[in-house]
C-alpha cells in the first residue's frame, strides 16, 4: 500500500444477494482505470467487517476514503471515522459509488448507481464539502452511554418498521417505490400508534405517534427539505391517519410532496428530546438499531466530515 496519501482507499461492499459481485466490481474497476485512478481495493464480506476494513485503510494513511455501498455502509464508515481525532479527520475524504439496496444519500447528491463513469469523474475533481451528522445520544440495555451517528434520518415508530421490510422487500422486488408500497402494506396489520412524549424546540409533544422521522438528509422522503449542510435538523412528527389518509400520505411521500398530508407535522431544531417512545423501534440511515432504554437526545454535529461532492 505504498503512497496511499496519494492513492485511494476503496471499501467495496457487495449488494447481499443480487447478481453477480465480481461482475459488479470489475466494471467499476474498469472506469477507475480508465480515469487513470490508483487504488487499493478491500472487499467487506459482512456488515461487521465495514469498521474493521475502514479502520486499516485509515491506519495506512489513506487520505481519499471511497465507500462503494449503500446507506448503511456510508453509515458505518462514518461512525468509525468519527472514533478517530478531529486532526486524522481532516484529513481524510469520504466518497461514495452507490451499491446499496437503499442508496439515498448518495441519491441525494446525484450520484446514480448506473453511472459509473459520471459518479467517477465527479470524485476524481476531489471537490469536498463538509457535512453534518445526525447523532443520537442513548443508553443501551447495560446500563451504557451510547451514541450512534446518521448521514440521513432517524425513524422512531412504525417507519422503522417499514424501512427494515424495505430492505428485504427491495431484493424481491427491486424497484423502490414498489418495495416501499409493498412494505407499507404489510403494515397495515401491524402496530400503528406508539405513546410518545418529544420536546422540539418550544413544543411538547405527548400523544399517540405514529412515526416520527429527524433527517440532517432527505429521509427517504420524509424530512424533504432537510440538507446536511445547514447544522439543523429537520422533523417529521405523523400522527395515525386513517386509512384513506394513509393511502393518500404515501403518495404524497412518493411524489416528493410529504409534508402536504394534513397528519404530517413539520419542524426544524438543532435537537429533539424524546422521553419516552413506549415499544418504537428506532432506524438509523435505513437499519434497525438496538431500542434504546429510557429517554434519549437526537442532536447535530457540524460539519465534522468531509465528503466528495458532484461538480
Amino acid at each position: 500500500m505504498s503512497d496511499s496519501k496519494l492513492r485511494w482507499g476503496i471499501l467495496y461492499c457487495p449488494k447481499t444477494g443480487f447478481g453477480n459481485k465480481q461482475k459488479r466490481w470489475e466494471k467499476i474497476e474498469t472506469v477507475l482505470k480508465e480515469y487513470g485512478v490508483a487504488f487499493d481495493m478491500v472487499q467487506s464480506e459482512t456488515a461487521d467487517s465495514v469498521e474493521r476494513l475502514l479502520t486499516m485503510l485509515i491506519s495506512n494513511g489513506y487520505k481519499t476514503i471511497v465507500i462503494v455501498g449503500g446507506d448503511s455502509a456510508l453509515n458505518d464508515a462514518v461512525n468509525c471515522l468519527m472514533k478517530e481525532e478531529k486532526q486524522v479527520r481532516e484529513d481524510i475524504a469520504i466518497g461514495v459509488i452507490p451499491n446499496g439496496v437503499m442508496n439515498d444519500f448518495a441519491r441525494f447528491w446525484d450520484f446514480d448507481e448506473d453511472r459509473i463513469e459520471q459518479t467517477v469523474g465527479w470524485l476524481v475533481k476531489r471537490r469536498v464539502r463538509k457535512i453534518d451528522l445526525g447523532c443520537i445520544r442513548y443508553t443501551n440495555q447495560k446500563g451504557e452511554r451510547c451514541h450512534r451517528y446518521f448521514l440521513n434520518c432517524l425513524n422512531i415508530g412504525m417507519t422503522a418498521d417499514i424501512m427494515n421490510l424495505r430492505r428485504q422487500t427491495r431484493r424481491l422486488f427491486g424497484s423502490r417505490t414498489l418495495s416501499f408500497a409493498s412494505s407499507l402494506f404489510v403494515m397495515l396489520f401491524h402496530r400503528m400508534e406508539y405513546k410518545m412524549k418529544l420536546r422540539i424546540n418550544a413544543d411538547v409533544i405527548d400523544r399517540k405517534v405514529m412515526t416520527v422521522c429527524i433527517g440532517s438528509g432527505p429521509g427517504y422522503g420524509q424530512t424533504p427539505n432537510a440538507v446536511p449542510y445547514n447544522g439543523m435538523l429537520d422533523v417529521s412528527v405523523v400522527y395515525h391517519p386513517e386509512v384513506v389518509q394513509l393511502i393518500e400520505g404515501l403518495w404524497l411521500l412518493i411524489t416528493g410532496r410529504f409534508l402536504n398530508h394534513r397528519n404530517v407535522h413539520p419542524f426544524r431544531t438543532a435537537e429533539v428530546f424524546v422521553d419516552e417512545a413506549k415499544r418504537a423501534l428506532v432506524g438509523i440511515d435505513g437499519r434497525l438499531m438496538k431500542t434504546p432504554v429510557g429517554p434519549f437526545r437526537v442532536c447535530i454535529e457540524q460539519e465534522v466530515i468531509n465528503f466528495l461532492i458532484p461538480d
